[in-house]
């Protein structure tokens, strides 16, 4: 099997990737462009912590071949920051304390936005089922829980103010 070039859209911004047969997108993202957001946890799918937006659906970026987001739309925490300010739910999660180690934090946010931009206004029982599959050692949920909750307040008053 040899090399072939993937044509996709990471945060806004066309890639042309010549990529080795099964390479995944994590390994991808993180060893040779350096979006270390990206994070390397269990690689096998059960923590979460690689989670991107591909087409606005969190996927695991751990199990993703690159060749599969061929013309798609994928988004990085790193896509999340515009201008230098970070992303209304990234800033909560800053403000309320919900990073402690900070490992989970990226496929949280994802999986956060995900919902958000699905459901501006999820129930706390919503919150949780999406945030089933991204695991946490740290924080004990509670405080992330609480952070996109505030998220989706703060999302709603902004949108309403625009």
């Amino acid at each position: 099997m040899s090399a072939k070039i993937v044509n996709f859209n990471l945060n806004g911004r066309n890639i042309d990737a010549m990529v080795t047969p099964l390479m995944t997108l994590q390994n991808f993202l993180r060893e040779h462009l350096g979006y270390t957001a990206t994070k390397t946890g269990c690689k096998q799918g059960a923590c979460g912590s690689c989670t991107v937006l591909v087409n606005g659906e969190p996927i695991l970026a751990c199990l993703l071949p690159v060749e599969d987001v061929e013309g798609e739309q994928v988004l990085t925490l790193e896509g999340l920051t515009e201008n230098g300010n970070l992303h209304p739910i990234q800033q909560t999660f800053f403000d309320t304390f919900a990073i402690q180690c900070g490992y989970c934090t990226p496929g949280m946010i994802m999986v956060s936005k995900a919902l958000l931009d699905q459901n501006p206004v999820p129930s706390r029982q919503e919150i949780v089922g999406a945030l089933t599959g991204n695991y946490c050692r740290c924080t004990g949920y509670e405080p992330i829980i609480h952070a996109v909750e505030i998220s989706a307040q703060k999302m709603k008053v902004a949108g309403e103010e625009s």
